[in-house]
């Protein structure tokens, strides 16, 4: 058989990759509807998943979960384009409190930056991406799992 050009178009098709889906959040990671389990910290962005290298897998709780971040754990967001109007920040098994420095980092960016516990967190997403909203989720897992970096990479 040989492909020929159609003269049908498929108006619901799009440039827009699907956004990514959350199907549930456990203490084994956070499973998307694909079936894939990310075990790890997680960025969505774009209808695509970045692998996030934060300080202690982001596990600690009050002003020590914080040490050691940095603008460049955010600096995904100032290269993008367009910019997500929403980054939904799921903190893991409860909501943490954000220094104002990474608050008002990621607002400077022209980002709402929306802070609650990964559950709700990943809940809000797959709603405001089923909307077609322009909106990003950074997702810390329920239990502590740094992400391991081969050497070379």
């Amino acid at each position: 058989m040989v492909d020929r050009p159609t003269t049908l178009t498929n108006i619901l098709a799009s440039d827009i990759p699907p956004p990514v889906q959350v199907l549930s959040v456990s203490k084994t990671g956070i499973k998307l509807a694909d079936g894939l389990v990310l075990s790890g910290p997680v960025i969505f962005l774009d209808g695509k998943v970045f692998l996030w290298d934060v300080p202690n897998g982001g596990f600690r709780s009050g002003v020590e979960m914080w040490a050691g971040w940095t603008n460049e754990h955010w600096s995904l967001f100032e290269v993008v384009v367009p910019k997500p109007e929403i980054l939904v920040f799921g903190t893991g098994v409860r909501v943490e409190y954000v220094p104002p420095r990474i608050r008002s980092y990621v607002t400077g960016l022209g980002i709402q930056l929306d802070v609650m516990d990964t559950r709700n967190a990943s809940s809000t997403y797959n709603l405001l991406a089923e909307e077609g909203r322009r909106v990003a989720a950074a997702l810390l897992p329920l239990e502590p799992k740094l992400w391991e970096r081969k050497k070379g990479f």
